[in-house]
């Protein structure tokens, strides 16, 4: 059995920065991190627009009441305003902190961090290093963690929380590279494990973000946040799904349909392309729905619009959104200099997750903590993003809650000891559960099941929702589930089994996906990222509220938990 004094799961920008928090205020305390790729692979080095803080370099009007307002209203008055205040007001402080650790962000002519326009966000504040801000950040963040005698368990992969009596004691993981299992016993226990885009078939999230802290966390019994509220990126290269990033028209870019239009005046005309996220999606979906897409030769009717950025020149797109030009490039043969780029919809980020409060201690319920147990980053939900995540918070979120995180489990580490398991009864289990996939001799492949089940939820729970049509998505997801026990593994080996690991994320898969789909069917209204077309407004009276849903073998159980509301009250939302 190994021993830590803390164990973190994650190894991207949440849980990085909260082990540098750890290590920084107990020197020597032995701290473990664990990911299943190596930490610089962790899905936030994809993050490209940049992150937000009022800094004022080049609004000197902004503040961070403007930054928390916009950040709520962006919600759809869902996010809790308590963690709001903090993310909003510390986020200059993280800013600089990361400049201090080495983070080379894009500047000023006068040496100054460049900020940029951002949608929802009333004022320039979103700092940036090119159209690769995550990379910038990540790199410099393990580099800082290399340095100061945090352990690095990278490719192995997390089977299993180890919660006993109320109390995170450890977890159980399997090494890639030799199929050795492990036992690792700590004092407290963190999820950094990120999101869940490919519960969906089409995603801007790599292929390790299948939600496998989300899936621990509610077989064992906790609950898991606003599960329904799932962001739709506006711009995924078509057809591939990557992202093309926000920051392209923070930049200038437009968006326009098959008529040659920027449709967006007729959405959000103050905000334009700058809009939220949730009304820029619903609005491509809408153009593309009445027949104003375009097809790949040009003609109308098909299944995407154009984003235009010719008008902005070469010098400038090589300069502040290469990467955007580089993908464009390498993956569909555009030159975005002098053509347009294929957009659509794509499934992007969780705004719900593990739920926790403002010191990413982890909920039982609404209103007692697990002992021992916490998390941050795009797996948690503190919930500052409510219904509606705005571009370039959800890296301060990281920074800011990973930082705080990192403060608590210091603070209570100090007085708490190893505590006490059976590591035989885990690894037995474990064993058994490794074992009994290799013996299956059934008729699927992994790839089979999995897509069925990740086209079952675009059909079924994608940017515009029914009842009618919820009710039949559970029900085919159900019966997908039924086959899990019929898939066959043909790699039998124990080095580097791919296939097993594709197994046990396709179990977690499952566990997410069916949350979503039951949570979003129990909100019967309209509120940022969740459209319902048969409840298309916003019901303050009967739905501010949180949802817990409770998952089991048995089935889901749904409670209710309030929205804090201290700064701004709800009106209506308009740009």
């Amino acid at each position: 059995m190994l021993d830590h004094d803390v164990i973190i799961v994650g190894g991207g920008l949440a849980g990085s920065r909260a082990a540098l928090e750890i290590a920084g205020l107990l020197p020597g305390i032995n701290v473990g991190l664990i990911a299943k790729t190596h930490p610089i692979r962790s899905h936030s080095v994809a993050a490209q627009g940049g992150i937000a803080a009022t800094l004022k370099n080049v609004d000197t009007q902004d503040s961070w009441e403007s930054h928390a307002f916009d950040t709520v209203k962006g919600s759809d008055y869902l996010a809790d305003q308590d963690a709001v205040a903090i993310l909003t007001q510390e986020a200059p402080e993280v800013v600089f902190d990361l400049e201090h650790r080495g983070v080379l962000f894009s500047r000023l002519p006068d040496g100054r961090i460049a900020q940029r326009a951002f949608g929802g966000h009333s004022h320039n504040r979103t700092c940036y290093a090119a159209d690769k801000t995550g990379h910038a950040i990540l790199h410099e963040l393990i580099s800082n963690l290399m340095a100061c005698g945090v352990t690095i368990y990278d490719e192995w992969y997390v089977m299993r929380l180890i919660l006993e009596d109320n109390q995170a004691k450890g977890v159980v993981m399997y090494h890639l590279l030799d199929g050795k299992v492990e036992v690792v016993r700590a004092k407290s226990v963190m999820f950094a494990t990120g999101g869940y885009g490919r519960v969906f078939n089409t995603t801007s999230n790599d292929y390790a973000s299948t939600g496998d802290g989300l899936a621990m966390t509610a077989r064992a019994g906790l609950p898991l946040e606003d599960m329904e509220f799932v962001q739709f990126h506006p711009t995924g290269l078509y057809p591939v799904g990557v992202l093309i990033s926000e920051a392209v028209r923070g930049e200038g870019a437009y968006l326009i349909n098959s008529d040659g239009n920027r449709f967006m005046h007729h959405y959000a005309p103050s905000r334009m392309e700058l809009a939220p996220r949730d009304i820029t999606s619903r609005a491509i979906a809408i153009e593309i729905g009445k027949g104003r897409g375009i097809f790949p030769n040009g003609s109308p009717g098909g299944p995407f619009v154009y984003l235009d950025l010719r008008h902005m020149g070469r010098e400038k797109i090589m300069s502040r959104i290469p990467f955007c030009w580089e993908e464009a490039h390498r993956l569909v043969g555009i030159d975005a200099s002098i053509q347009p780029i294929p957009v659509r919809p794509t499934v992007h980020y969780s705004m719900g997750g593990i739920p926790v409060n403002t010191h990413g201690q982890v909920r039982r319920n609404s209103q007692e903590l697990v002992d021992g147990f916490f998390a941050a980053g795009e797996a948690a939900c503190v919930s500052v993003h409510g219904a509606n995540r705005l571009g370039s918070n959800s890296l301060l979120e990281c920074v800011v809650f990973g930082r705080r995180t990192g403060t608590a489990i210091a603070s209570s580490v100090i007085t708490r000891k190893l505590p006490d398991l059976d590591e035989a009864h885990y690894l037995k289990e474990a064993h058994h559960q490794i074992q009994s996939l290799l013996d299956q001799r059934g008729q699927y492949r992994i790839a089979e099941i999995r897509q069925a089940y990740q086209d079952c939820m675009t059909s079924f729970c994608g940017v515009f929702r029914s009842s009618a049509l919820m009710e039949e998505g559970l029900m085919q997801l159900r019966q997908i589930q039924s086959r899990y026990g019929q898939i066959r593994l043909d790699d039998q080996g124990s080095c580097w089994n791919t296939e097993l690991i594709e197994a046990l994320e396709l179990q977690n898969l499952m566990v997410v996906g069916e949350l979503i789909l039951f949570s979003a069917l129990n909100r019967k209204e309209s509120r940022g990222s969740h459209a319902r077309e048969d409840f298309p407004e916003r019901d303050d009276n009967n739905f501010l509220h949180h949802t817990l849903a409770f998952y089991s073998s048995a089935g889901i159980e749904i409670s209710l938990m309030p929205v804090v509301i201290s700064m701004f009250h709800p009106q209506a939302r308009q740009y």
